[in-house]
């Protein structure tokens, strides 16, 4: 199990924490998404190391910007 960690500084109400959330969801291999809303932080949990480029890829789709941290 890999645990990756950023921010997603534009995240402001639920349905921005929901939009994150299902498309992180859907990359294959991860099984678990957290968002904080109060410190903007992210966790996936993936069964292998999800490339960043990925994961970037998918919180442009939900129409934010990922950081890392």
């Amino acid at each position: 199990m890999t645990t990756t960690t950023f921010l997603v500084p534009g995240m402001t109400c639920g349905h921005c924490k929901g939009a994150v959330t299902d498309e992180l969801s859907k990359i294959n291999g991860v099984t678990n998404v957290d968002v904080d809303l109060d410190s903007k932080k992210v966790t996936i949990e993936s069964e292998a190391v999800v490339e960043w480029q990925v994961i970037v890829g998918a919180v442009d789709e939900a129409g934010f910007e990922a950081i890392a941290s």
